[in-house]
């Protein structure tokens, strides 16, 4: 049984024609297996990171009316600030507050022929008494971007396929996400949840949490496995939309976070690297030994379909996890 999820070195990769083969083939055999690792090596600045975290601190501190200026109700998109228990995974409710950063564009008119899930495409909502905030989140989005778009070619390349073969659904409209999120502690005796069991429903993510900080578990086998904070890294796991592209050879695997305990908290800055809204993954075709390991589509938790365009899967999941603003913005589809 898997005690730890294991470690990959993204230096690796400048490191010579013999380590980066390795690098792939182990990224390759542990988002099969595991479909989570811990990445260290990435080369994100790290005064960067600190201040973000800083930042999401000072968010969470400010005086509620602050924050409930950008509540997401006043967002069709979804974006802004989520008050505790504002939103629910598996149907169970959260325990956390969040903001919610898109990439700034403006709103798509609706009409016909104009898919919904463009009513995701819009503004973000900005905290005046942070104005920081803007600034560290475009250049977090533009670093972990880059990063995450080499990851997604060395997967390629691990996978037999040609090093660009995903670049098209990401080249002129990506729709990455950052959540900014604080569990305050809830937990005793008995855990309780801070998020619900799920899996991700884009391409891949990456996750920054506080030092540390625990919380975060992950199904292998049937067991949950524990996956800490480890200085340095980020925790990386596949989205669905990887699994679809690999007929379930890439894992996208259930996880989910305990609430820490009463009188502490955690900080935690999920970056969500997805395509645009109308992208549809390409198909691999694998090598027949590849092929044969293929585990073809798993279900999450409400026995959903994963569906062939992004977007699709996007808008079902915020409609499902924030049902007060879906009635308010989107009663026509409810």
């Amino acid at each position: 049984m898997l005690s730890s999820l294991p470690i990959l070195d993204f230096s690796q990769l400048d490191a010579g024609p013999a380590e980066a083969s390795a690098f792939r083939d182990q990224l390759r055999q542990v988002t099969h297996d595991v479909g989570f690792f811990y990445l260290v090596g990435h080369g994100v600045d790290a005064q960067l990171t600190a201040d973000l975290l800083a930042a999401a601190k000072q968010f969470f501190e400010l005086p509620a009316a602050d924050k409930l200026a950008i509540e997401n109700v006043n967002s069709p998109q979804f974006r802004g600030y989520t008050r505790v228990g504002g939103e629910r995974t598996h149907g169970d409710v959260d325990w956390r507050e969040q903001i919610d950063i898109g990439i700034d564009r403006p709103a798509v008119e609706r009409g016909d022929g104009v898919a919904d899930y463009w009513r995701l495409e819009g503004p973000n909502l900005w905290p005046t008494a942070l104005p920081e905030l803007k600034q560290l989140a475009d250049r977090w989005n533009d670093s972990l971007n880059t990063l995450a778009l080499r990851l997604l070619r060395e997967w390629a390349l691990s996978l037999g396929a040609a090093e660009d073969v995903f670049d098209a659904a990401f080249a002129d409209h990506p729709f990455s996400l950052i959540k900014i999120v604080r569990y305050p502690g809830e937990s005793n005796d008995e855990p309780a949840q801070g998020v619900g069991a799920h899996r991700d429903g884009g391409v891949l993510t990456l996750l920054l949490v506080e030092p540390d900080k625990g919380g975060l578990q992950v199904e292998h086998e049937g067991e949950w496995i524990d996956a800490p904070s480890i200085p340095g890294a980020f925790v990386v796991n596949i989205g669905e939309m990887l699994e679809l592209a690999t007929d379930g050879y890439l894992k996208a695997t259930l996880h989910r976070v305990i609430s820490p305990k009463i009188g502490t908290d955690r900080i935690s800055i999920p970056f969500f690297f997805n395509p645009a809204l109308d992208a549809t993954m390409p198909q691999l075709t694998l090598g027949s030994d590849l092929a044969a390991e293929a585990r073809g589509l798993s279900l999450d938790p409400n026995d959903s379909p994963i569906l062939e365009t992004y977007g699709d899967n996007a808008l079902r999941y915020r409609l499902r996890a924030h049902p007060n603003v879906a009635a308010i913005h989107h009663a026509d589809l409810l």
